[in-house]
């Protein structure tokens, strides 16, 4: 999962913002960090927002 997908994940989050959720220290760490950007495992994202974003854990893919 890119950057993009996590913000569509987020609800639409803004880039910046979206930079900010994922160099939190609690978020998860990036599988690879491509020439395009860094991506992540989907599960440890869909995890992370299990726990601490709950109302964001039933939207639709």
């Amino acid at each position: 999962m890119g950057a993009h997908e996590i913000r569509i994940r987020l609800g639409g989050v803004s880039r910046q913002r979206a930079y900010q959720i994922t160099s939190r220290a609690d978020f998860p760490t990036p599988a690879a960090d491509l020439s395009q950007g860094k991506v992540w495992f989907t599960e440890d994202v869909e995890a992370w927002i299990k726990e601490r974003r709950p109302h964001q854990d039933d939207v639709d893919e």
